[in-house]
Formats: C-alpha cells, sequence, structure tokens
C-alpha cells in the first residue's frame, strides 16, 4: 500500500554551508570592516554576533538569502530576541527541527477535507498518509504544498 511521511527537517550539511557562505559576505563587505560582526553554528542555532541592532539585522539578511541558496527554506528561522552585551549585540536564530503537535493537527485536517480516501496519523513530529492509490497521494501532496504554514514541509520516505 502506498505512503509517504510529512516531515519539516533542516539538512544540517546545508545549514553549515549556508552560514560559513553568509560570514564570507560579512568578511567582504565594506561597511562590515572592521566590526567584530560573526556567525556561530550550534547544533540548529545559529548566532549574529555584531556592534550595532542595523548590522544584525542586514546579517539576518545575509543569512536568509545564503539559505535560499542552498535550497533551505527560511520559515524554518525562529528570530530570537536581540540583546546587548557591552558592545557586542547577540540574536539567536533556531532552525525548527520536526513539527509541532498543532501543525500536525492542521495537516490532518486538511487531508480529510480533501475527501480522498486515505489515512492520516500523527506520528510524533511527522505525519503519515497511506492510500491505495499512488494518484491521490500525489493530489495531496500538490494541495499541502499550497498551504500556507509557518513551517516548511517534505515529503518522504514515499513507498509503493
Amino acid at each position: 500500500m502506498p505512503s509517504f511521511d510529512i516531515v519539516s527537517e533542516v539538512d544540517l550539511h546545508q545549514l553549515t554551508n549556508a552560514v560559513d557562505q553568509a560570514a564570507r559576505i560579512v568578511a567582504n563587505r565594506f561597511d562590515f570592516k572592521g566590526v567584530g560582526a560573526s556567525f556561530e553554528r550550534d547544533q540548529r542555532s545559529v548566532v549574529l554576533t555584531a556592534d550595532a541592532d542595523f548590522q544584525v539585522e542586514q546579517m539576518q539578511d545575509m543569512l536568509r538569502s545564503t539559505l535560499i541558496k542552498c535550497e533551505l527554506d527560511p520559515k524554518a528561522m525562529e528570530l530570537g530576541d536581540i540583546t546587548g552585551l557591552g558592545k557586542q549585540v547577540k540574536q539567536v536564530i533556531t532552525l525548527r527541527h520536526g513539527l509541532d503537535s498543532p501543525t500536525c493537527k492542521t495537516i490532518n485536517k486538511a487531508i480529510k477535507e480533501t475527501k480522498f480516501k486515505v489515512q492520516s496519523q500523527i506520528q510524533d513530529q511527522q505525519v503519515r498518509v497511506t492510500g491505495k492509490k499512488r494518484d491521490e497521494l500525489q493530489q495531496i501532496m500538490a494541495q499541502l504544498r499550497e498551504l500556507d504554514l509557518e513551517y516548511p514541509l517534505q515529503f518522504t520516505n514515499f513507498r509503493d
């Protein structure tokens, strides 16, 4: 019986590439010369450090653009508060990994509204969809891509 999983994951290797590219952009920009601006990656979070608030906001845009270039969805970014410690200003950006319970329920509800003969079940931080016809599953994928959710969705583990 065909099935697939709906997940929200961040490829950590691509995240490392995006952070490194953003750090290179900061190092090469004229307006950041002599400024203690840096990106630090820690597991699923990135710490932005600069001398002023507006520089941190510019660094957010740089990180967002490099995430897009590395084929990571910037919807996964969860911006923390900008905090000042002496001359340095920091912001922690965490990247969401996995679907939370309300989002899983929203996805489940959207699948049931399609009126296709499929079953969907929540499994920890993902949703598994099972049906008899492969075409129905592909139509469900297309409809879920059109939903405006706060999490980026990936469809994995498609089996016939």
